[in-house]
């Protein structure tokens, strides 16, 4: 039975949202496959969206970024638990090359932790990344050039990605140039169909109020204005925490018998940061976008021009987003009645999936 290694950042939910398509696709073309998912994602995560055998293992692969909430990196954290995690390298690099070769899998992916990739190499099993983006890159940003224990983690990270024997570049992405090959794939999307009858029923909403979902990824938002949205009508809120009973157009999403992603491809409205899951899957759903950067993230510039070249957004600045002045960019998000250009067709999972298949078939190792 054809066995795959697929290594997962826990850095929030955007790389396991890349890989589950990917493996969905995988099955289709090889027939049999199960996946070992090392990764500290939780299982709620794949148990309703991976459609092949699969088996959890728990293990910390990277420390990707350490944030006060989805909009704030604490650089000094994020250096510190990075220093953290490299000065046990060797042992944690041992414990993963014994554990592959305990499972002998034809093939190990990466996303995009470099650990998996140098274990991989160690175990003679070819490893392939998956990347949108790379963790040097995203500590290029904070490193300072006299700081030479910062660059020299940095250039442990590349030389690590450099194992690799191919990476698949997901759209949009930034340049990306650590490892020996690469092959650009197309958008990683698969959104769910809409529903926004059941969710107005749901709701009982009026005829003239709107949905908008505030939506930041995996890591909470600590705190919301929320008396300056309960004045904001016609719209009603959705959001993934808790909500006090005395606001009325505020409502949890927990409380609702939906998933995100059918969320996101119901509400009128979605309010986020630029990540990748929900960027891409907002534009190919056409639906318009309200976002706030955070401006020192590898992957989000590119994410921003692939919302402006083909999606419906609106930038809102952090301090407006703080202090619940709203209403101006959501009238403007409502306003674009249409993209400037069709998005492209998300044929990154089938690609990936049709270069990945004959390492499985054992035709490429």
């Amino acid at each position: 039975m054809p066995l795959i290694w697929c290594a997962i950042s826990g850095h929030g939910y955007g790389h396991a949202a890349q890989v589950v398509p990917v493996l969905n696709a995988l099955g289709s073309l090889v027939p049999g496959l199960t996946a070992i998912l090392r990764t500290t994602v939780p299982a709620s995560f794949f148990r309703d969206h991976l459609t092949i055998q699969w088996t959890l293992s728990p293990a910390q692969q990277d420390i990707g970024c350490i944030q006060d909430g989805p909009l704030k990196i604490d650089i000094d954290a994020t250096w510190a638990a990075h220093h953290h995690f490299h000065a046990t390298w060797e042992a944690r690099l041992s414990n993963e090359v014994a554990a592959m070769h305990a499972a002998s899998p034809a093939l190990v992916i990466a996303d995009t932790p470099y650990l998996a990739l140098e274990a991989g190499a160690r175990a003679q099993i070819p490893g392939v990344a998956l990347a949108n983006l790379t963790w040097d890159l995203v500590l290029k940003e904070y490193c300072h050039a006299s700081d030479k224990p910062q660059q020299q983690l940095i250039q442990c990270i590349r030389s690590s990605y450099a194992k690799a024997r191919l990476a698949l570049r997901i759209t949009p992405a930034p340049k990306i140039d650590a490892f020996s090959e690469i092959i650009d794939i197309g958008p990683i999307a698969n959104p769910a169909p809409p529903e926004r009858d059941r969710l107005a029923s749901v709701l009982a909403l009026k005829p003239d109020e709107r949905t908008i979902l505030v939506g930041f990824g995996g890591i909470p938002l600590t705190s919301l204005p929320l008396e300056q949205m309960e004045q904001l009508r016609p719209y009603r809120f959705l959001f993934d925490g808790p909500v006090p009973p005395e606001y009325s157009r505020i409502h949890s999403t927990k409380t609702l018998p939906f998933s995100f992603k059918s969320l996101l491809a119901s509400v009128d409205i979605i309010m986020t940061k630029p990540g990748y899951g929900t960027i891409v899957e907002a534009v190919a759903l056409q639906q318009p976008i309200v976002f706030v950067r955070r401006f020192n993230f590898a992957d989000e510039p590119p994410l921003v021009d692939y919302l402006h070249h083909f999606g419906r957004g609106i930038e809102l600045s952090i301090d407006d987003f703080t202090r619940g002045r709203w209403e101006p960019a959501i009238d403007k998000a409502i306003a674009i009645l249409s993209p400037p250009n069709p998005p492209p067709p998300s044929t990154g999972a089938m690609q990936a999936a049709s270069i990945l298949a004959p390492y499985l078939n054992r035709t490429g190792a």
